[in-house]
């Protein structure tokens, strides 16, 4: 194998690709990226079994072939090179020369025959969004999937559906929920429950000129196109939380908020607070304001917001992280929270329409 290429164009590519490349395998190919050359391109392919990417730039090829090589090898070698054009070679002993300006680094490859072939999803229902409409769609609900290797797997899921034009993403952990909705001019129907992490990793390759991403639904896979990447991930089988059942009809309380000013408030009275351990922020509801307090080893924070409530006066314990989570989630001028006592989730929607819905439940006041 031997091809030559823009070194920045490479690099690029290998950068974004090393995202979803396996880390800790037992299988070492799977740290690697496959790259095969020939006439006039050179496509590389990163797969970790759950997820894959995929990538042809312009190359000179002289000798077709394929190889593996490490991922973060690549990249360092790559990144710290500071000519223009990247040679690389390789022969049958899988012996890589990477040669680029004055620099030459000689290392050993894998065998691409170790490589586990990236599944294709074949048949599928396909559909084209705009980019920044699912970026932001991933953005309002990812951070409300559970984090922990613990978790069930639909947890750590986003759950999508299309249907009669409208796109709607909920994600749930057990303490939180977070549902976003999109008018899209789609006329077919959609479900599919998709890791959170890796349409993170895919919408990762949005940036400022996507116009559109192209969406392929198979029955276990999903693929998207986004800017002349094939990015590929497993789909969760199996149902999703029953979300909807979570979610209170009716309030006994409701406040209306400027956003930006109560994010201000709530940082402000949780800097006390340790990532180490989880402290609520105290916040009792009155007719005339909010009092925030925050108590911990380290001192104590008291800050009054003003709002009017709706109801009667109570105190409720709330996670800081889960609320601020969900105000900067929420990116409209002024929200609406709605209560029902201390020991109920608390409802956090917008002044008009649905376009989104968080809930966070209480914690335990001493």
């Amino acid at each position: 194998m031997i091809f030559s290429v823009e070194r920045q164009k490479l690099l690029d590519a290998v950068t974004k690709l090393q995202r979803v490349v396996g880390a800790k395998t037992s299988m070492p190919v799977l740290e690697g990226i496959l790259i095969s050359a020939e006439q006039g391109k050179v496509t590389l392919i990163s797969y970790n079994l759950e997820m894959g990417m995929k990538k042809e730039i312009y190359a000179k090829c002289d000798e077709a072939g394929d190889i593996v090589i490490n991922a973060r090898l690549l990249s360092d070698i790559l990144r710290r090179m500071n000519g223009q054009q990247a040679e690389i070679s390789a022969d049958d002993r899988l012996n890589c020369h990477i040669k680029c300006g004055e620099a030459t680094f000689d290392i050993m490859g894998m065998a691409s025959e170790d490589f586990p072939e990236m599944p294709t999803v074949g048949s599928g229902k396909n559909v084209t969004i705009e980019g920044k409409v699912l970026a932001d769609m991933v953005k309002g609900t990812f951070f409300a999937t559970a984090q922990n290797e613990g978790a069930k797997p639909v947890l750590t899921g986003i759950y999508v559906t299309i249907e009669d034009g409208i796109m709607q993403f909920v994600a749930i952990d057990g303490y939180r929920l977070a549902i976003r909705k999109q008018k899209v001019y789609i006329s077919d129907s959609f479900v599919f429950l998709i890791s959170g992490k890796a349409i993170l990793e895919a919408v990762k390759l949005i940036d400022e000129e996507t116009e559109n991403v192209e969406i392929s639904v198979g029955e276990r896979l999903i693929s998207f196109n986004i800017n002349g990447y094939e990015f590929i991930s497993r789909l969760f089988e199996g149902e999703f939380v029953n979300y909807k059942k979570t979610i209170p009809a009716s309030h006994t309380q409701r406040v209306v908020v400027n956003t930006r000013e109560l994010i201000n408030t709530v940082e402000r009275v949780s800097l006390l607070i340790s990532e180490s351990f989880s402290t609520p922020v105290r916040c009792y509801f009155n007719e005339l304001n909010v009092v925030f307090t925050c108590a911990t080893s380290m001192g104590r924070a008291t800050e009054t917001f003003n709002t009017k409530i709706e109801g009667e006066s109570f105190e409720i314990g709330l996670n800081s992280r889960y609320l601020l989570d969900a105000l900067k989630a929420a990116e409209t001028e002024q929200v609406q929270i709605l209560f029902n006592g201390p020991n109920n989730g608390v409802l956090i929607k917008p002044l008009e329409g649905d376009d989104f819905k968080y809930m966070i439940m209480p914690m335990r006041l001493r």
